[in-house]
């Protein structure tokens, strides 16, 4: 089986693309909807977290986890993967949703720390809309700077989207607060045209259109889950080892959380698309 992490609802978004790309595929999802939302909290306490939410996906039966949250891709990743994942779980790994996104930007595969001698890359300008914890990790500018130094990056902070999306705000109240961040980002620019940006958040597709409405004609918007999902079938294709048996017979994912299992599924659905029968992981 392979594991899908997030601190709440947003990696759903992932999930979702990843089911419709591979229906048969067994997914296992785990919100950690009891400690949400994880942008305000510390490093360390994110790292703890993130790493309790692994290894209980792992104890589910999981070989591979994906960690659908951005904050903890950015925060929490890295160290895992080098120091906590050879000793503690050898033969098994765990990815980040942030690595797609690094690779469409930079057109620079993942493991390639810098572009090769012949890479002519167009100057450009990406904005990037995450949770407060992911912009100070710097994770974004640092990766896309190490595989295309001349890729301007500018980051915004928006800490009240997660809190809104996650009560079921509607266009009227999320509008004027995606629009606020869009102008807060356009003002670093100093007159620079912008290119593209990423919703570094999983959250943040659900408001895609409204970024989209309120960013000047032309702007790429770069949404993580149908990355995620294409990066996936090629990280399978690449390590057949966690590739789950697929019997061509669609699979309905299992869905566990840290909270209540009722409330958080009565709104999941919303960010799945359809109704999500969760559990409740004891602690």
């Amino acid at each position: 089986m392979i594991g899908v992490f997030d601190s709440g609802h947003g990696g759903l978004t992932v999930l979702r693309a990843l089911v419709t790309a591979a229906p048969a595929r067994p997914f296992v999802y785990l919100g950690d909807h009891a400690a949400a939302p994880y942008g305000p909290r510390s490093e360390e306490d994110i790292h703890r977290l993130t790493v309790q939410g692994v290894e209980r996906l792992f104890e589910q039966g999981c070989g591979l986890v994906l960690l659908a949250c951005n904050t903890a891709a950015a925060v929490a990743l890295r160290r895992m993967q080098q120091t906590w994942l050879p000793t503690a779980y050898p033969g098994r790994n765990v990815l980040g949703v942030l690595v797609p996104v690094v690779e469409a930007i930079t057109r620079v595969p993942w493991m390639q720390d810098g572009p090769s001698a012949d890479w002519r890359p167009e100057p450009r300008t990406v904005g990037v809309f995450a949770t407060p914890a992911t912009v100070r990790s710097g994770s974004f500018p640092r990766e896309i700077g190490k595989r295309a130094p001349d890729v301007r990056v500018v980051q915004q902070s928006c800490p009240d989207l997660v809190p809104l999306i996650e009560r079921g705000a509607g266009d009227d109240e999320l509008e004027p607060a995606v629009r606020g961040y869009v102008d807060a980002l356009l003002a670093q620019l100093d007159g620079q045209v912008l290119d593209a940006v990423v919703l570094g958040c999983t959250h943040y597709p659900l408001v895609a259109h409204l970024f989209a409405e309120a960013l000047p004609p032309g702007v790429e918007v770069l949404c993580q889950p149908s990355l995620v999902a294409r990066s996936l079938d090629k990280y399978l294709e690449r390590h057949p080892e966690y590739a789950p048996v697929m019997n061509g017979h669609a699979v309905a994912p299992r869905f566990f959380t840290t909270g209540a299992a009722e409330p958080v599924g009565a709104l999941a659905g919303r960010f799945f698309g359809r109704p999500t029968p969760f559990e409740r992981l004891s602690p």
